[in-house]
C-alpha cells in the first residue's frame, strides 16, 4: 500500500513540476514580459527541478517498496522526512504515514522477511 502512496504522490508532484516550468517560461519569462521581476523565472525553474527530482525518487521508493527491495525502506524514511515539510497536506500525510509504518524496529524485521520471502521465490 505504501508502495502505490508513494507512486500516487510522486505523480502529483511531477505535475506540479510541470505545471511550475510552463508558469516559469510563458508568464515570468522576461523576454515576452519585461515587466516582471527577473528573478521569477530562474527561481521557479529551481523549483520545478527540484520537484521532478523529488517526484524521481518518490517513483524510484514506490516501485523499490512494491518489489520490496532491501534499499527501499531506507529511502522511504529519507523522503518521509523530506515530505513532512515540502508539499504540505498530501506528503505531510504520507510522510507521516511512512515514518510510522517503517521507523519503527519491529519494522526493520518484518520488512527483512519480505524481502527474504521474494528473494527466495
Amino acid at each position: 500500500m505504501l508502495g502505490i502512496l508513494w507512486l500516487a504522490l510522486s505523480a502529483l508532484d511531477g505535475l506540479m513540476a510541470v505545471a511550475s516550468y510552463i508558469v516559469a517560461n510563458t508568464v515570468f519569462n522576461l523576454g515576452i514580459h519585461p515587466d516582471r521581476p527577473a528573478f521569477l523565472h530562474p527561481f521557479l525553474s529551481l523549483i520545478a527541478t527540484v520537484v521532478i527530482v523529488k517526484a524521481f525518487a518518490g517513483f524510484v521508493v514506490g516501485w523499490g517498496l512494491l518489489q520490496r527491495e532491501p534499499w527501499a525502506r531506507t529511502l522511504a524514511v529519507v523522503l518521509g522526512f523530506v515530505s513532512l515539510f515540502f508539499n504540505i497536506p498530501f506528503g505531510t500525510a504520507l510522510g507521516i504515514y511512512t515514518l510510522w509504518v517503517l521507523l519503527p524496529a519491529e519494522s526493520d524485521v518484518a520488512y527483512e522477511r519480505e524481502v527474504r520471502s521474494v528473494s527466495a521465490v
